[in-house]
């Protein structure tokens, strides 16, 4: 399956594409021959990054084995809402027979999703969140879940004199909020003992010089909790190269890296998501809403705590490196 094309590039190709043979793919309305036809809107298209990889071979499969046009814009990074918005705005002029999003902010997309459900195009909500309960559907993990998850481990190991870090990905966005509330919620009463919390913007060279400017301030710093990817691996390659190995991270996202750092020690967890599932699960959604079924409001894509002694195990293994269609 053909993967998607960075965004720029793809901006140009689709507006091309759609120009050309709009009439045929993006008319206003569905004959019963016709196909269903979706734009996607992830945060960001980011090969690097297994877990948009998988998201984004999610919604492609399911579009794919359901016969449906897919089209998937996205900006350049996570935090860029405004250019998501735009994004947003235009994939409501083509007039798709549903959107399915990935919110860059918890409330600055809010008016924008607003906008889709009233121009009647149904809206699927896929990882991440905003303040309204306006979507068709929302199609995630339980993001305070899984970052209580990480605090409960932690937990384990904190004591009064301990030092611990929260790295988050992108602030203001519905999953960093969830997850951070997750960590202090399993710490517990040692909630008190986080010293700072920083964010990112899902850079791995930012999460990088954030902690190596934790481990200057804080020499103590005894427990760190990264909430993504990017922020997780930043992270702990600063934590390897200082060689600290007093320090336990827990991590979120289960990319090659990763897992490499569990099996070395520096990571002591990794909570995994299932990002192919709610990819898929998103078309599935689409497909049920516009058939006139019902559908769930919340359906939770599910997370699993990995641990080195575990990483190895049948279950396990199909959760890390999960099939996919080439």
């Amino acid at each position: 399956m053909k993967a998607p094309v960075r965004t720029t590039l793809f901006w140009i190709i689709a507006v091309a594409a759609l120009a050309a043979f709009g009439i045929f793919f993006w008319g206003s309305g569905r004959g019963k021959e016709e196909k269903y036809r979706i734009i996607f809107i992830p945060k960001v298209i980011d090969e690097d990054n297994d877990f948009w990889k998988l998201l984004i071979e999610g919604v492609e499969m399911a579009a794919a084995e359901n016969d449906m046009d897919l089209v998937i814009v996205a900006p350049e990074t996570e935090d860029d809402y405004k250019e998501q918005n735009a994004m947003i705005e235009w994939a409501i002029a083509q007039k798709p027979s549903a959107i399915l999003l990935t919110p860059a902010s918890f409330t600055e997309t809010t008016p924008y999703a607003r906008e889709i459900v009233e121009n009647g195009i149904p809206l699927i909500l896929v990882d991440s969140e905003i303040d309204e309960d306006i979507a068709d559907t929302v199609i995630t993990t339980d993001n305070v879940k899984l970052g209580e998850v990480e605090g409960e481990y932690m937990k384990k190991y904190a004591t009064e004199e301990s030092q611990i870090a929260i790295i988050g990905h992108v602030e203001g966005s519905s999953t960093a909020i969830e997850r951070e509330k997750g960590v202090r919620k399993g710490l517990g009463e040692f909630e008190d003992r986080i010293v700072d919390v920083v964010f990112c913007d899902s850079d791995y060279d930012k999460a990088y010089r954030l902690m190596m400017d934790l481990m200057e301030e804080y020499p103590g710093i005894d427990l760190v909790a990264g909430l993504n990817e990017y922020s997780a691996v930043g992270a702990a390659r600063a934590i390897k190269e200082k060689g600290r190995q007093d320090i336990r991270v827990v991590g979120i996202d289960s990319s090659l890296e990763e897992i490499q750092f569990l099996e070395e020690g520096i990571f002591e967890i990794i909570v995994i998501q299932n990002p192919f599932k709610m990819g898929y699960l998103g078309v599935e959604a689409a497909i049920k809403v516009l058939n006139g079924e019902k559908v769930e409001r919340r359906i939770d894509s599910g997370c699993e705590l990995i641990s080195n002694d575990s990483v190895y195990t049948e279950e396990n293994q199909k959760l890390l490196f999960p099939f996919r269609e080439e």
